[in-house]
């Protein structure tokens, strides 16, 4: 049985399996690449792009729990763990926009408080 000789080589193959790869890396790495705690921000009109350098990110729940840097922390120990950081730190607060208002005031009160002034409310742009 004599070999036959191959004129082509088919990449049809090669290009699906390359295609199924790419779509399965682009979605994992959008996934991975947010690690906030997802919070429905509220709209406003003079929302900008964030900073991109090194903030405290301070996340108020719908349910008024409150994180720090993505670690759920109770409000008596909040205060305790804010006077961990550097006067000059920048404090990004991520509040629901559901999140019941007593609770954003204490978190703020608490940051004025012990004299930090670099505080910013997060939002999103009104669509």
């Amino acid at each position: 049985m004599a070999l036959k000789k191959f004129d082509s080589l088919n990449v049809i193959p090669l290009v699906d399996i390359m295609l199924v790869l790419l779509a399965i890396v682009l979605t994992t790495s959008t996934l991975i690449e947010k690690k906030l705690i997802p919070v429905n921000l509220p709209k406003a009109k003079s929302a900008k792009g964030q900073l991109q350098h090194k903030n405290i990110a301070i996340t108020i729940k719908k349910d008024g729990k409150i994180y720090i840097e993505n670690s759920e922390t109770a409000l008596n120990e909040f205060e305790a763990k804010v006077k961990k950081f550097d006067a000059n730190t920048t404090f990004l607060i991520n509040c629901d926009a559901n999140a019941s208002f007593n609770s954003f005031v204490k978190v703020l009160d608490i940051l004025k408080s012990n004299r930090f002034s670099n505080i910013s409310i997060v939002s999103r742009e009104n669509e």
